[in-house]
């Protein structure tokens, strides 16, 4: 496997792990979102599980074994109603949008537009859930990061 495979193959593991994080965080914001909210939150679970499905066959199509979800996760921080559950909605999608630029990143061809489109998609949805949205979504937090 080259360097650049060898990259790209961890990327999509890196993909993968936040998708599973991100449907288990969507079934904690389920339990604790508003009615109103409900189908929204919804919509995001069933894109997350579709988008993890995608990523296994990818990462197997790689050559890899795809990462096994946790058992649990760590939420980063306490999410006792409604108001709790949009700002973790938000900041599932803010995760999955900077893991989705380094995938970009270390990807070419249809995997570098699926990887995108994902990107976009989670930028949209955090916007959605936060009510606004930054200039480049999955990158501030990663300027620090070598690449």
């Amino acid at each position: 496997m080259s360097e650049a495979e060898d990259r790209e193959l961890r990327a999509l593991q890196a993909a993968l792990a936040a998708e599973h994080a991100a449907v288990y965080g969507y079934g904690v914001v389920g339990g604790r979102i508003g009615e109103e909210r409900a189908p929204q939150a919804r919509a995001a679970y069933d894109a997350h599980r579709a988008r993890r499905d995608t990523l296994v066959r990818e990462v197997r199509e790689a050559g890899g074994k795809p990462v096994a979800a946790a058992a649990g996760y760590a939420l980063p921080f306490p999410v006792p109603d409604a108001a709790a559950a949009v700002r973790l909605a938000a900041e599932l999608e803010n995760r999955l949008a900077g893991v989705y630029a380094d995938l970009v990143r270390d990807s070419g061809g249809e995997r570098r537009r699926s990887a995108a489109g994902a990107l976009r998609e989670a930028a949209v949805r955090s916007a959605r859930w936060s009510g606004g949205s930054v200039a480049f979504p999955g990158l501030a937090e990663r300027s620090g990061a070598d690449g």
